[in-house]
């Protein structure tokens, strides 16, 4: 019987995963090899070798209802985007509120995981670690790695000829922390996701010229969506992840395109994503006005290096290049995992359901946080922890090893003709849609159709509203008293920091009215779309 559980990490994955296991009612050991938690969202002011953390400007890309543990919420009066050094404070109260400090070993370093020699009738492992200098092995009956996606940074110099001849600096943007030192120099960013828009429309302000390089494109869009409400409370709903299951796969393709389009035409702005390419999609209020003012050139991809200069692959040179800033990404590495399952944990689409290594006999090893979901990977990783959890203490089982290998493999099938870069591994998939997966295997998943028959009310906001975590608290393992008042009451706390001068009158929100004026237009040209592109055969008039 499952008991003893090693968790490798106390960032994001790693705190929640040490909840989970007191809820279940197994004992966790957590290793960090830092001196505090926090992981990825513990900014220093000094980059730390094998650590990988935010920059100093950084807010969240999705708003605080959205981002929250399921029985942990942000405190209403906190902005619904997140400074970097409020997402760790509420990381530290979330530790403190569950005790789980007491049960993590700082500055320890993981050197080594291997199976027991006895693995096969007791899926044990052993871990080896280190603490100032001593190495200590410690048998555990099962092992979840919580490390993250952010492991090890990825510099492909080899694919940037003549950077060995470049006389000016460069860097990869782990380094990067603010705009200091880069005042009046000319500088490159290679690379327009996330992190390299931010830090394009951040040192603009005060470069004498920044260069935006590409080498596929990607799609812009405004942390703020229609009527002022966050993105992401507006589209990362049920009705509309319904809706997109049901639409082909091209005319979904037209509607996001138009949609993506109605803030700027990409195409103007020389960002729009090459057919080819699997698309992308950063946050970013600042980019496009930056490119409209012009202190922010957009440019192809980098093709070579001289000493002073960029010669990018449609022929253009930009001379006197001072500073090259890599916003490259990262590779996820798991070192310390023995080879027969390394490689396995590195790629998430060959986990099952991004979680359990199929290959072996005894589902005593997981991965918590290495997905990239349209959503926050909080309520995400924190779903995968309460359903590994619960795995390890027999309450919920696996199929067997043939239908695991068996939907793996579909799974990567399924991305394969959707063009996805395997060898990346870096799409988003849907969060509603995988959320919901996962909680199917727990048992708290929401039964919708039961809800609009019992509860109208609150069926109306799980389905049209905003899908938060609270609902996977509604029923079930885990069930939490206070998740139905907390979605029906989700959008005064989206509205509480906003409220900070009194206007009296104000039109009160409504969530029926609001989502059925926002989705009958979506009805009505998904129709005409239909009609257009695939007609039925009673309709008259059309061949």
């Amino acid at each position: 019987m499952i008991q003893r559980v090693a968790i490798i990490g106390a960032g994001v994955s790693g705190l929640t995963s040490i909840k989970c296991c007191l809820d279940e009612g197994l004992e966790p050991t957590c290793f960090e090899k830092s001196d505090d938690i926090g992981g990825l969202w513990r900014f220093t002011e000094i980059p730390e070798k094998g650590r990988t953390t935010v920059y100093r400007s950084v807010i969240t890309n999705t708003s605080k209802e959205m981002t929250c543990f399921s029985d942990f919420p942000f405190p209403d009066d906190w902005p619904n985007y997140l400074h970097q050094s409020l997402l760790l404070r509420y990381l530290k109260e979330y530790a403190e509120h569950f005790h789980l400090l007491d049960y993590i070993q700082f500055k320890t370093t993981v050197c080594n995981i291997r199976k027991h020699p006895d693995f096969a009738a007791t899926g044990q492992w052993i871990v080896y670690t280190e603490t100032d200098g001593q190495q200590t092995s410690t048998i555990f009956d099962a092992v979840i790695v919580s490390s993250g996606r952010y492991t090890e940074i990825n510099l492909p110099l080899d694919s940037f000829p003549g950077i060995e001849n470049f006389r000016g600096h460069y860097l990869h943007s782990y380094k990067y922390r603010d705009q200091k030192g880069l005042e009046g120099k000319n500088i490159l960013v290679v690379g327009a996701g996330n992190t390299g828009g931010d830090i394009a429309s951040e040192v603009c302000r005060i470069a004498a010229k920044v260069f935006l390089s590409t080498r596929s494109g990607t799609w812009v869009l405004s942390r703020i969506a229609d009527d002022g409400w966050p993105l992401d409370i507006n589209f990362t709903t049920r009705s509309s992840s319904c809706i997109q299951g049901l639409l082909p796969g091209f005319i979904k393709a037209r509607m996001l395109r138009k949609r993506f389009n109605q803030w700027f035409n990409h195409e103007n702005y020389g960002l729009v994503p090459l057919p080819s390419s699997w698309p992308s999609l950063i946050l970013n209020e600042e980019l496009p006005s930056s490119i409209l003012s012009g202190a922010i050139v957009v440019k192809a991809n980098v093709k070579k290096f001289t000493e002073t200069s960029i010669i990018f692959e449609d022929g253009t040179v930009e001379e006197n290049i001072d500073v090259v800033i890599f916003s490259t990404g990262y590779k996820t590495t798991y070192p310390f995992l023995e080879e027969s399952v390394q490689n396995i944990c590195q790629s998430s689409i060959s986990l099952y359901k991004s979680v359990f290594p199929p290959n072996l006999k005894k589902p005593t090893l997981a991965v918590i946080g290495n997905i990239g979901v349209t959503g926050s990977i909080l309520p995400a990783a924190e779903l995968q922890a309460r359903w590994v959890t619960r795995v390890f203490n027999g309450s919920c089982k696996l199929p067997p090893m043939s239908k695991i290998m068996s939907e793996v493999e579909k799974r990567k099938k399924d991305l394969f003709k959707k063009g996805f870069p395997c060898e990346k591994d870096s799409a988003k998939i849907s969060f509603v849609s995988y959320m919901d997966e996962i909680a199917a295997c727990i048992g708290v998943k929401p039964n919708v159709p039961l809800l609009f028959l019992l509860d109208p009310k609150l069926a109306l906001e799980v389905f049209f509203g905003p899908c938060t975590s609270y609902q996977y608290r509604l029923t079930g393992p885990g069930k939490w008293e206070k998740a139905r008042s907390m979605i029906l009451t989700q959008w005064g706390r989206v509205l509480k920091p906003l409220k900070t001068r009194v206007i009296v009158n104000t039109p009160k929100h409504s969530t029926a009215a609001f989502w059925i004026t926002l989705l009958l237009p979506t009805f009505l040209g998904a129709a005409l779309l239909i009609v257009k592109y695939s007609p039925p055969s009673w309709l008259p008039g059309i061949k």
